[in-house]
């Protein structure tokens, strides 16, 4: 089983950013975190990051009959990206979204998730352990179609 995890805008930043609301640890540290889950899982996992829709919109669509899911935080394309969500929506691979903060509880302009809107679940406010939690639920899917 292969996962694809693509984070958005800022995320490379963690530790640094705003730790009162995304927390200490660093994006290094994130993907050691899951790198560990995906092995003690049998996934193979491969990551991308970007600050560039274009970009991200680019991995979604090479991961086409190359990847089993993906888990994505679009960060702050959360709220404005109709082009990631087209994309989700051409290559219909399962996808969960990922927040480490909870979105809900933040500004009224956040309170919109256009990649939300195709993913089969999405996990926010948990820090590190939504990627975990995506990871396994992902695993749960593709094996159950749950």
């Amino acid at each position: 089983m292969k996962i694809l995890v693509i984070n958005g805008p800022n995320i490379n930043m963690l530790g640094l950013r705003e730790p009162g609301i995304y927390g200490s640890g660093t994006y290094e540290a994130l993907l050691s975190f899951v790198r560990s889950v995906c092995e003690k899982e049998g996934i193979e996992v491969s990551f991308f990051q970007s600050n560039h829709e274009g970009d991200i919109v680019d991995c979604i669509q090479k991961a086409y009959g190359e990847q089993d899911g993906i888990v994505i935080n679009p960060a702050a394309y959360t709220h404005t990206s109709i082009a990631i969500l087209d994309a989700l929506k051409a290559v219909s691979i399962p996808a969960v979204e990922v927040h480490i903060s909870d979105v809900k509880s933040r500004e009224d302009f956040r309170q919109v998730s256009y990649a939300g809107r195709v993913c089969v679940r999405t996990y926010m406010g948990l820090g590190f352990d939504g990627y975990k939690e995506a990871v396994l639920f992902l695993k749960q899917y593709l094996n159950n179609g749950v």
